[in-house]
Formats: C-alpha cells, sequence, structure tokens
C-alpha cells in the first residue's frame, strides 16, 4: 500500500484564501450588477450588448480558483512512498497511551486535555531518533491506535486522527491500557520496552496499580504523565462547533472531572517509572525521554517506506493548463458557437 506524505504541510493554511477571492469575485460582480441596473431596464441592456454573456465570468473565475488551488498543492508537496525497505536499528520500543475518555475534553488546561497530550506526543515523536514507537487510545477497552513503527511520520499522521470517538466504549481503563501494550511488543521479553501514559487519572473500571506491578514483573517499564489541575473543570459539549453546555449525570448535576494524581503516581511507582505533572509545552515527556535515552538500547528489523517520490509537478502542469484555458476563454458569447443548436 502506497504511503502519502506531506512535505510542507504548513502550507494547507493557504488555501483560507480561496473563500476570501470567492467573496471578492461575488462583490464585485454584485456591485456590477447594481451599477447596469442604474442605466436602464435588464431587457433593454440585453439588446444594447447582446454579446455579453452572464455565465462566462463566473467560469473563467473558477478556472483560476482551481489553478490556484493546484498551485497551493505543489507547495504543500505530495509525496509517495511506495517502496519498502528493510532497515536495522538501534533504539528502545516505546508504547503511548492516551487516554481519550469523555473528561479529557475537559479545558482546565487548554486547549483542552486531549488536544494537549496530543500536541505533547507529536513533540516527542519530533525528538525520537532511531527508537519505535506505537500509540494505543484507551477509554472503557483499549485499542492500538499505531502498531510499533519506526516511520515517525506515519505514527504523526495517526496521532492527528485520535478523539473521543476513537474508542466507542466510555469510561476510563488504565489497566486495559496496559494490557494492550504489553500485546503490541512483539516478543514476550519486555526488557528495554517502555509505556507512557497520559492521562488524568480518573479510573472507574479496573486496578491499574495491580496490572502495572504485573506488567513490571515481565520487565515492561511504565511512566505517567498527568493531565488536569486539581480543581478539575467541567466536561464541555460541543455542537458544531458551539458550546452548549456541560455534560451532566443522571441526576442532571454538572459532571465535574478531577485530576487523580495519587493514581498515576502509584502507577508510575509499581512500574518502575517515573510520574511528571502535566506542566509546559511538552507536559514533562522531555524529562521521561531523556530517562528512556539512559537505558540499554537494543537492535531491531525494522520495515520503513523509502524512496518518496514528489508529485508537486502533477498539480503544476494542471494549474498552468488551468491558466491556458483561462485565457483562450473569452467573456463575450461567440456567435458562431451561439449557432450551434444541442438540444
Amino acid at each position: 500500500m502506497d504511503m502519502i506524505r506531506f512535505e510542507h504541510p504548513e502550507f494547507f493554511y493557504i488555501y483560507l484564501i480561496i473563500p476570501v477571492f470567492i467573496a471578492v469575485f461575488w462583490g464585485s460582480r454584485y456591485f456590477r450588477k447594481k451599477a447596469l441596473h442604474r442605466f436602464g431596464r435588464h431587457d433593454v441592456l440585453s439588446m444594447m450588448m447582446p454579446w455579453v454573456s452572464k455565465h462566462r465570468p463566473w467560469f473563467r473565475f473558477y478556472i483560476v480558483l482551481m489553478a490556484l488551488a493546484c498551485m497551493i498543492t505543489a507547495a504543500i508537496n505530495p509525496q509517495v512512498g511506495s517502496r519498502l525497505e528493510e532497515a536495522r536499528r538501534e533504539g528502545v520500543d516505546i508504547m503511548v497511551a492516551i487516554d481519550v475518555s469523555r473528561s479529557m475534553l475537559a479545558e482546565d488546561i487548554r486547549p483542552n486535555r486531549l488536544e494537549r497530550a496530543k500536541m505533547s506526543v507529536s513533540r516527542l515523536i519530533d525528538r525520537l531518533e532511531g527508537d519505535r514507537i506505537g500509540i494505543v487510545a484507551f477509554a472503557g477497552s483499549a485499542i492500538t491506535q499505531v502498531p510499533l513503527t519506526s516511520d515517525h511520520h506515519a505514527a504523526r499522521m495517526m496521532l492527528r486522527t485520535i478523539s473521543t470517538n476513537s474508542v466507542q466504549a466510555q469510561g476510563t481503563a488504565i489497566g486495559s491500557a496496559i494490557q494492550r501494550a504489553m500485546m503490541s511488543f512483539s516478543s514476550d521479553e519486555l526488557t528495554n520496552k517502555v509505556l507512557i501514559i497520559l492521562s488524568d487519572g480518573e479510573n472507574h473500571m479496573d486496578d491499574p496499580v495491580q496490572v502495572a506491578k504485573q506488567a513490571r514483573q515481565q520487565g515492561l517499564t511504565i511512566h505517567t504523565v498527568g493531565i488536569g489541575t486539581p480543581g478539575g473543570a467541567p466536561i464541555p459539549v460541543y455542537r458544531d462547533g458551539q458550546l452548549t453546555g456541560f455534560f451532566r449525570d443522571n441526576q442532571g448535576n454538572t459532571v465535574v472531572s478531577r485530576y487523580d494524581e495519587a493514581t498515576l503516581r502509584q502507577i508510575a511507582q509499581e512500574g518502575g517509572g517515573v510520574f511528571r505533572e502535566g506542566r509546559g509545552a511538552d507536559l514533562g515527556l522531555a524529562d521521561i525521554l531523556d530517562e528512556i535515552k539512559q537505558m540499554e538500547k537494543e537492535e531491531f528489523d525494522s520495515l520503513v517506506f523509502a524512496d518518496y517520490e514528489s508529485r508537486f509537478h502533477y498539480f503544476v502542469a494542471l494549474a498552468l493548463i488551468a491558466l491556458i484555458v483561462e485565457v483562450l476563454i473569452s467573456e463575450r458569447k461567440n456567435k458562431w458557437l451561439n449557432r450551434i443548436k444541442l438540444f
């Protein structure tokens, strides 16, 4: 299967100028129409200017917009990697478990707990070298969102898709996340394997401390990052991007999600790792990565996409064709083409 990536994803924001162009063009046509109405009735003006086309200016404008969109896409430069090659790498296997329960939407950490967790994991991936990384999403159950991979770009792309809809079962089962991470490692020997849990610590469905203790006995090291504030926060409910209220329990009371630091500290202690409070841009993951880098590294085989080929030239060609077509199309009606009666 081909892998697609974008060399300059930051240029996606340039697409925002397209609605601006549409608004400006629509406004200019509107005021032009009003100005013409001041000179006389529409039927009289049509007789005086029989070759003026109402639709061709819009058609030419759409072609220019298509050319602009193609040029922006060319600047982003989609790249396709269709060939896999086996590479010998040295590093540590790291699984990251991200809490995607509804409580992670609380906004005591801006923009909310889940988005901050995703941003900090993205920064962690940027700092990885030969290490493999995988991602587990968990709420009432756990799923492997990204299997262990050394393709950090692919991991980052999949990270962006994580949301509270990633796991259907609501609730928080940190123990399930630990068990899912253990299953994600390729061998029974968990030495030099690391799990990082990012959560607000509100656990309702299992005993994560006991599960962490069992995982440590098998060689897995577990670090935890606590996200939230001691006072907690209500869980907002959005519809169509608008805040409509806050999540309520069966009695109609607003649910306040409280950060459980004690549980996360216990998990890290039993898991042989460290606990960090989610503070700063990286939520303490930089310190945890420093701890990981002190571990003994091991060699492993890895399949990675190689020889990514740029595809920007296709979009440049489409843009040039569109501009040539736009130049060849006149805004005036063609009297010869007008004689052709298709129906």
